[in-house]
């Protein structure tokens, strides 16, 4: 897991121009390998994997923390565990298994062409199943159009295979899986919001809610920055229904800048918004068991075209089965690979807007 080779500054004759012209097509190879949607069409089910496959929350699970002032957001909170029954999977429930279907595609925003051209990719369609056990513990398998995508946690590290970059380990500690956030897992919603800040209200889709906003701390980000990719912002809004005091929507927008000397800096900013749906009661804690996600990824910069800003992708997900306490489960079902744990203490590979966010 080497890191990219930073490159050279402008030549000084024609011997050292053509090394220069080798290392600007390694950089390019490596540009095809992170952002395969750019420069190949076919590839889009790459990056439906890359972003919508099995992104991180950016927000950690916070512990908790006894408080002496009430607050607004802990108010929300209080109403969710209510309206979820979630107090009482906490202390009974050791594990959970969670089986689904998605489907995926990438499209168009008004006024720009995705960055494939045409009028977007084909339906991809896949299933996953998910294994946790507490928020930090997790093991997620996704196959999509034959193509499939790993991600996991011990509790200390947690990393992602895919068929075109391998293993590779998370920057910045263990986060809980952003698929557990989407109504899944109401004890890890529970646990990241506990500290959020109430925002206000707002009206979204049909419901009036309650708005609760996390953002990563600037220590957090440059933890999970790296010399090639900077983190600048991770931020993450819930929407809670008034009425029914359940999380309905989730929003998360990420902003990286990429840059190698003798380059002008290029910006990504991915925003995943999902919507959450279909609440219904597993063992007596409510489970949401469909929704829809919706990304936009936009690069900006010198020398970026206006038809190359934005790209369109969208995810729609189906629960079939939800499980607690799995006969069996143990911690040891959670060990990364072995070049994962080789490497873990070693430097990690370059990352892109894709792997910051989906890891």
């Amino acid at each position: 897991m080497g890191r990219l080779a930073p490159l050279s500054e402008e030549p000084i004759n024609e011997e050292e121009s053509r090394n220069r012209s080798k290392k600007q097509n390694s950089w390019r190879n490596w540009l095809k390998n992170q952002f395969p949607l750019i420069f190949h069409k076919k590839s889009d089910i790459k990056i439906l994997l890359g972003v919508l496959g099995c992104p991180l929350s950016p927000i950690s699970v916070h512990p908790n923390q006894p408080s002496c002032v009430a607050s607004s957001g802990e108010y929300i909170i209080q109403q969710f565990r209510a309206a979820t029954g979630c107090l009482k999977m906490e202390g009974k429930v050791k594990s959970v298994y969670a089986t689904g279907k998605v489907r995926m595609t990438t499209g168009e925003v008004a006024g720009h062409t995705s960055a494939g051209g045409g009028g977007g990719s084909p339906e991809q369609k896949g299933c996953f199943v998910m294994w946790q056990m507490a928020p930090d513990m997790w093991l997620m398998e996704l196959v999509v159009s034959g193509q499939k995508v790993v991600a996991g946690s011990d509790g200390k590290v947690a990393w992602r295979h895919t068929p075109w970059l391998g293993a590779h380990a998370a920057r910045g500690g263990v986060r809980p899986l952003r698929r557990a956030l989407q109504g899944l897992d109401p004890v890890t919603v529970a646990a990241v919001f506990s500290p959020a800040q109430y925002i206000g209200e707002k009206h979204i889709l049909v419901e009036d809610c309650f708005a609760l906003k996390l953002a990563a701390e600037h220590s957090v980000l440059a933890d999970r920055s790296d010399n090639t990719a900077e983190i600048i912002k991770d931020v993450m809004v819930g929407y809670f229904s008034q009425k029914s005091g359940l999380l309905v929507y989730l929003e998360d927008s990420h902003l990286t800048r990429i840059q190698s000397p003798g380059t002008h800096p290029t910006y990504w900013e991915t925003t995943i918004r999902s919507r959450i749906e279909d609440y219904r009661a597993v063992d007596g804690v409510m489970i949401a068991h469909s929704g829809q996600s919706t990304v936009h990824l936009a690069r900006f910069g010198d020398g970026v075209k206006v038809h190359q800003l934005i790209t369109r992708m969208e995810e729609t997900w189906t629960i079939d089965d939800v499980v607690f306490n799995v006969p069996g489960l143990s911690v040891d079902c959670f060990i990364p690979p072995e070049e994962v744990r080789r490497d873990c203490s070693d430097e990690l590979v370059p990352k892109s807007p894709f792997t910051s966010l989906t890891i």
